[in-house]
Order: structure tokens, then C-alpha cells, then sequence
């Protein structure tokens, strides 16, 4: 008997996305970009979209175009970009952007500069799309499954536990860790200075003034995890990344830094150090963090290569190098935005001025 492969329903998901993540609502223009992998939950999505009277914007890419786009671009395509693009980000009321690689690795043999210079061509139409509600997700493939050293079928079953649609109303589900993070967050916007203590890290940030926000899968789905922007000059310490990171499909592993006044002085990985290197030298605001987000996602148990995912896994803290997020408060600037994640879950401990408040990966009764 040939097996059924378990993925989250894609009628189930394209609703979630565009009922709670979007609110999506009529006469509205949806962008949906994604690559042809990602087809049941694409054709989902132009149903739901369309059942709510508004108008589903389908960008579907090859699965090698990404790649392709870096083999034969030239001076052009890396510092400039397609004015029709910036016009669209103006003008649709929402963009939602799925992954769903046929290669997690295809961008491993790119130059690491002319990725960096893609992302700083792009940044106006990245400010853009961030004014308007937006939201970030994966769709199950053979490659993302192999990158989590699981069967696809696992996977699937991962993914949907992730998005809380395994659960009988995943819309509650999600009301209900927005209900723990706002408690979470009224603790944290008490403090002036948070405190990460770890093996290999000892780092201490000022969050004073700074607005702590609620990520409970508007944005990203899934989610789980409070984040601000931390003021930019006060990063001071050193912190060892223990999470691998795979931004733009490059291996990133076992990131050190040190900072001094908020700036990245010493920065070495025992994998990836060119990307680390390139992607320090973006612009001006790359070595500087732009936020600082705690994880609260206990569904998500394990790293699996993919961000999305890994920053929100239950007992860890994450730091992006680069751009802020205007909502926090934060002002950094940069193409960059590039989330490096610190499991806490065995021997870590966060500080929230002279209270403790997460002790190895769990959270500590306030």
C-alpha cells in the first residue's frame, strides 16, 4: 500500500494564514510569493483569498530562479531593482512570503558580497513591504525536511504541531501563548538592563524605554517569542551561538562574539567565517544588534535549520545583527537582518535587571 505523506492541511493552513495571520478583507491586494513546491497550499490560499473578496496576487518562482538570478545577473540587477516592484510594495495591503526550497544549499557557491549587495539594492522595497501587514511561513519540502535530518513525513507532522494545527482550534491556541507572552512582557518592560548568562556567554543589553513586542503568529507562522530592540550602544560582553544558522542556505556554526558599546569588535565561527565576515560588512549598521528575542514555542523541541523555526524553540534567546524593528523603538539601520540563536536549555539563565527570569530554558514564577 503506497504511504500518505503527513503535511499540515493546506486548506486548514491557507486559512489560518488568511484569516489570523492577514485578516485578510475585501477589495484588499494579497501578494503571495513562493516557489511552485509550495502548490497545494498556494491554490489554498487563492481559494480562501478569493472566498473573502479580496484579490490573491500570486508570485510563483521556479525552484532554481534564486540561484539562477545570482548565475547570470549583472551589474545592474545586483545595485538596482525592478521599479514595478517598489511600486507593488506600495500598493498591495499585505505580502505574504512562503519558503519552500528545492534546495536549502543552493546559494553555499555565491559570493557572500553579491548577496550583500542584492539585500542593500532591496532595502527600499523591504521598508515598504514592513509598513503593511506581512507575514512569513514554510511549506514543507524533501529539501527542508533533509536539512532537519527527518523524513518528510516527520516533518510535516513537525511543522503542523509547530503551527498549532494540530491542536482542535489552532485560533485559540495562538490566543492563548499570546496570553502567557503579554504576562512575560509586562515582567520585561519593567527592567532597564537584560543579562544572558550561559557556557562560553556573558552578555549585558539595555531595553530601557524599548517596546516589547507580542509575536504570536501574526507575523510569522509559527511563532512564539517577545522581542525588542535593544538600545544601540549598550551591548557589552561576549556570547556563543550554539544553534547552526543557515541564512540565504550558507552553514553558519558555532558564531562567538564579542561586543563592546554595542558593536560587534571579534566575531569567528567555526563554520561559515566568510559569511560572517561579508555579512559584518553589509553597512554601517550590520554590527550592531537590532533586536533581542526570547523563544516561548515549547511545541517547537529541537533545531531544524530553518530561522523561522529555530528562534521561537521553547529556552533560547536569539540577537540579530542589523536592522530594528521601527515598533520596538529601535533604530538601527541596516540590510541586514541575520537572527543568531543561543540555546539556554542547559546551564543559561536570563536577567531582567536583578530578577531571574528564565532558568535553564524554563521561566521562572514572577
Amino acid at each position: 500500500m503506497e504511504s500518505v505523506t503527513h503535511r499540515p492541511d493546506p486548506a486548514a493552513f491557507a486559512d489560518l494564514l488568511a484569516g489570523y495571520c492577514l485578516e485578510v478583507s475585501p477589495q484588499q491586494q494579497i501578494l503571495v510569493r513562493s516557489t511552485t513546491l509550495a502548490a497545494p497550499l498556494l491554490l489554498e490560499l487563492q481559494r480562501t483569498i478569493l472566498e473573502r473578496d479580496a484579490w490573491p496576487l500570486l508570485r510563483t518562482e521556479l525552484p532554481e530562479a534564486t540561484v539562477n538570478f545570482y548565475r547570470h545577473a549583472q551589474d545592474l540587477h545586483f545595485d538596482l531593482f525592478a521599479p514595478f516592484e517598489l511600486e507593488e510594495a506600495k500598493k498591495v495591503q499585505a505580502t505574504l512570503s512562503i519558503q519552500a526550497p528545492a534546495n536549502t544549499r543552493a546559494l553555499t557557491a555565491i559570493d557572500p558580497a553579491l548577496l550583500a549587495r542584492v539585500a542593500r539594492a532591496r532595502r527600499d522595497i523591504r521598508d515598504e513591504t514592513l509598513k503593511r501587514p506581512w507575514a512569513t511561513t514554510l511549506w514543507p519540502t524533501e529539501s527542508n525536511a533533509q536539512e532537519a535530518g527527518m523524513s518528510l513525513d516527520a516533518f510535516g507532522a513537525f511543522v503542523e504541531r509547530a503551527l498549532f494545527l494540530d491542536q482542535p482550534d489552532p485560533v485559540a491556541s495562538w490566543g492563548g501563548l499570546r496570553g502567557f507572552q503579554d504576562t512575560l512582557i509586562r515582567r520585561l518592560s519593567k527592567a532597564s538592563t537584560l543579562r544572558v548568562e550561559a557556557p562560553g556567554t556573558s552578555l549585558e543589553l539595555e531595553v530601557k524605554g524599548r517596546t516589547w513586542i507580542n509575536s504570536d503568529g501574526k507575523r510569522n507562522m509559527p511563532s512564539g517569542e517577545v522581542f525588542t530592540g535593544p538600545l544601540e550602544s549598550s551591548a557589552n560582553g561576549h556570547v556563543r551561538f550554539g544553534v547552526p544558522s543557515s541564512p540565504q542556505g550558507v552553514e553558519v556554526a558555532n558564531v562567538e562574539l564579542e561586543l563592546r558599546d554595542g558593536e560587534v569588535v571579534s566575531a569567528k565561527a567555526e563554520r561559515g567565517q566568510t559569511y560572517l565576515d561579508r555579512a559584518l560588512a553589509t553597512d554601517e549598521g550590520a554590527r550592531r544588534l537590532g533586536e533581542v528575542g526570547i523563544g516561548t514555542n515549547y511545541g517547537i523541541d529541537r533545531a531544524v535549520g530553518a530561522i523561522l523555526f529555530d528562534e521561537k524553540i521553547g529556552g533560547t534567546l536569539h540577537l540579530a545583527l542589523g536592522r530594528s524593528y521601527p515598533e520596538t523603538g529601535g533604530r538601527n539601520r541596516s540590510a541586514l537582518h541575520w537572527d543568531l540563536i543561543l540555546d539556554l536549555r542547559d546551564g543559561g539563565r536570563i536577567w531582567a535587571d536583578d530578577e531571574v527570569i528564565q532558568q535553564d530554558g524554563r521561566f521562572v514564577t514572577g
